[in-house]
């Protein structure tokens, strides 16, 4: 079992090694954007940690007081998706033992979930108030829903990319961008540019849900070919660093169209997460072999 204060730390690192990715259209240390900076992350990072490491609560208060506190401390929303996926990995690896590797315990937590979790995570999203939101017919947040937090999520995914993983047990993450990211740490050896790779290649398979939210298809087809320029040069650079030019340049063309891939960083974070997660998992496992 790993310890509430070894899982804060791993999940503010991994928020860390987000920022310090350079994201284009998204925050980082290399740009601010769309009203917010990173001071404003790292804050969100810290103040959510620890109820989102609190065992006390369930999952879907974790959820809820881990955006109460990102709100009363930067006062927007910088991190309601990097919360909602983070929290059940951080349940499952609470759990998690030599025994149950971190996807099973992930599985278990998705297929226990409750409606009393998913009253909680509306709260959640309404206090975020997440751009484009809009409404639903089925199961809104801004009403008290009658399913479960899976159930419900499982009505939203075929539009947020963030519920798609809730129903699919986080497929997207350990069926692909795990693999893109252990590829980038075995050509380069650095995290922060192993998470970009992650970040690109997403959208070389997925539109994001963010941006769609605010902006329907508009730009989804000139944004995806402008990602997919920066992954193929990605996947040829021996190092990285030369590319700095041609991802400022991308960067400056997508906030220039108030384009914002929230839910691509969101994702590359909780790959990285999972990264580390599996890690210590490991770790431990290897400790209690016998001898």
């Amino acid at each position: 079992m790993i310890s509430p204060l070894t899982l804060s730390a791993l999940y503010q690192q991994a928020c860390e090694v987000e920022l310090q990715a350079f994201k284009p259209g998204n925050v980082s240390i290399y740009a601010d954007g769309h009203d917010m900076t990173v001071a404003d992350f790292r804050v969100s990072a810290k103040v959510s940690a620890a109820p989102l490491c609190n065992p006390n609560y369930s999952l879907g208060e974790k959820i809820f007081y881990a955006v109460k506190a990102t709100r009363e401390a930067v006062a927007c929303n910088t991190n309601l998706g990097i919360i909602l996926l983070c929290a059940p990995l951080i349940q499952a690896a609470a759990r998690s033992h030599q025994e149950l590797p971190l996807r099973q315990a992930l599985q278990q937590i998705l297929t226990s979930t409750t409606v009393a979790d998913a009253d909680w995570v509306f709260k959640a999203i309404t206090l975020a108030s997440p751009g484009g939101l809009g409404s639903a017919e089925s199961q809104d947040v801004a009403e008290n829903p009658s399913v479960n937090l899976t159930e419900a999520m499982r009505l939203a995914s075929a539009r947020d990319r963030i519920a798609h993983q809730f129903v699919t047990d986080y497929q997207d993450i350990f069926d692909f961008s795990l693999l893109i990211y252990y590829n980038a740490m075995s050509k380069w050896g650095n995290q922060e540019w192993a998470a970009v790779s992650v970040y690109t290649h997403f959208f070389s398979r997925f539109p994001d849900s963010h941006i769609e939210r605010k902006y329907g298809d508009r730009y989804t087809t000139e944004v995806a070919e402008k990602m997919s320029q920066l992954s193929d040069a990605l996947a040829k650079a021996d190092n990285p660093e030369y590319l700095l030019p041609l991802f400022f340049s991308a960067d400056k063309l997508l906030k220039g169209m108030g384009v914002n891939p929230g839910t691509m960083a969101d994702l590359t974070v909780a790959t990285v997460f999972t990264v580390f997660l599996e890690d210590v998992i490991k770790n431990l496992h290897n400790k209690n072999l016998p001898t």
